[in-house]
């Protein structure tokens, strides 16, 4: 008799409450899945990002004023890892297990003289440089004409009368092994933030 009575207790529901019921469970797997493939695709694209950062990118925080008016002390800029340098690219280069960053003046078999006022000829021709603020011979301890040697990169800072640059014999041209790269990039202060040749 119970068995009977748990029979007739026992009561199927319409077919419309089974149907909610399975969209609500169907929902919550396609919510579910959807965070999934959300999750999977940002840690891609954040490994993808720490890769390139570290794999194409250098960030420095500048310290000292010798790329001045171009870079502030306390900016922090980008540079692109790349041993291709062009006259004019601020560039980045090991010395003294420190990154110094000037700007590439001249490469191999380059004439470089610069005159007492400070005005700096490649072979023959005055450079333009409105990124300068003042020019000056600043401490220099090369005999002018100065031929860039081989495999080399000749570089000055843009505050000329402060930098120690290829001006100085310790310093001198630079290596394409010290290269690190070219600024690419200023990231900070916000203000400043732009893409730099």
């Amino acid at each position: 008799m119970d068995k009977d009575k748990e029979k007739e207790e026992l009561e199927i529901p319409p077919i419309e409450l089974l149907r909610e019921e399975l969209a609500r469970e169907e929902a919550k797997h396609s919510f579910r899945k959807t965070l999934w493939n959300i999750a999977v695709v940002l840690i891609v694209a954040a490994a993808i990002t720490a890769l390139a950062a570290t794999r194409l990118f250098v960030l420095i925080r500048i310290n000292g004023n010798s790329m001045e008016p171009t870079l502030a002390d306390g900016e922090v800029i980008f540079l692109r890892q790349t041993k291709d340098i062009e006259a004019g690219d601020i560039i980045g280069f090991y010395y003294g297990g420190r990154v110094l960053l000037k700007r590439a003046i001249g490469s191999a078999g380059d004439q470089i003289d610069i005159d007492r006022d400070g005005n700096v000829y490649v072979n023959g021709q005055l450079l333009d440089e409105p990124y300068l603020e003042k020019k000056s011979l600043g401490k220099c301890e090369l005999e002018f004409p100065y031929e860039v040697p081989e495999g080399m990169t000749f570089v000055l800072g843009d505050n000329r009368a402060v930098s120690i640059d290829s001006r100085i014999k310790s310093i001198g041209s630079v290596e394409a092994e010290q290269i690190v790269g070219k600024v690419v990039f200023r990231a900070w202060p916000l203000s400043r933030m732009e893409m730099m040749r």
